[in-house]
């Protein structure tokens, strides 16, 4: 039986400083009023949070798959903000760079992966989370920043999060309508990554069968 632990510890981070060649926080102020009138609660159908991500996205950037954008709190979203930003600049948000006149500096697209301290400053505030320590799937690298309870979708149930794990086993050729649903297809999809990756097969997909289609071995 395959077992992960998952730690989380809070800390308070209290006048960290920009790192010197991100975005002010008048910048990031100026986003989150274009995007979602500076609201890290919005929700929608597709887009979640201050900062409009979508799941994919989310997920991109270390975001819990467990939980939309908008249920993470405001650190937590400036955090992962800070990390898109770093991956592509302020390519993901066109229409907020475009009307508020946001300019790139040397660090947009860098890929360097930043420090809560570092997005500390950006405006949300709250606590921060710490990672603790960093789970593992068998025959896989080590996860970082993944803080994802036991989850469990048997057969028929429906989560925005099965959508996402549908578009991720399409990566793979499935070809699985994006239902949202634990549908047939999507249970023989289950099996054969369960069975990749060492998992019980079974026809519920839980929090390892999610786990381990983006951070196991792809299904054969």
């Amino acid at each position: 039986m395959l077992t992960l632990l998952f730690a989380l510890t809070t800390a308070a981070v209290v006048g960290a400083p920009a790192a010197s060649a991100d975005p002010s926080a008048g910048a990031w102020k100026a986003l989150r009023d274009c995007e979602s009138s500076n609201n890290y609660k919005i929700g929608g159908t597709k887009y979640y949070g201050a900062y409009q991500f979508d799941m994919s996205t989310w997920i991109s950037v270390g975001g819990n798959p467990a939980i939309t954008p908008n249920q993470a709190s405001p650190a937590e979203q400036d955090y992962r903000a800070l990390y898109l930003y770093r991956k592509r600049g302020w390519q993901p948000w066109p229409q907020c760079r475009v009307s508020k006149g946001l300019v790139e500096d040397r660090d947009a697209g860098s890929g360097r992966l930043p420090t809560y301290a570092e997005s500390a400053y950006i405006g949300g505030g709250g606590t921060t989370p710490v990672p603790g320590p960093k789970p593992t799937v068998p025959g896989t690298a080590t996860m970082d920043e993944i803080e994802l309870p036991f989850l469990s979708f048997p057969s028929g149930s429906c989560s925005p999060l099965l959508f996402v794990w549908q578009w991720q086993m399409n990566t793979f050729g499935y070809g699985l309508p994006l239902s949202g649903c634990n549908d047939a297809a999507s249970r023989v999809a289950a099996k054969d990554l369960q069975r990749t990756n060492g998992i019980t097969q079974t026809s519920t997909i839980g929090g390892l069968t999610l786990i381990a289609a983006f951070f196991g071995t792809p299904p054969r």
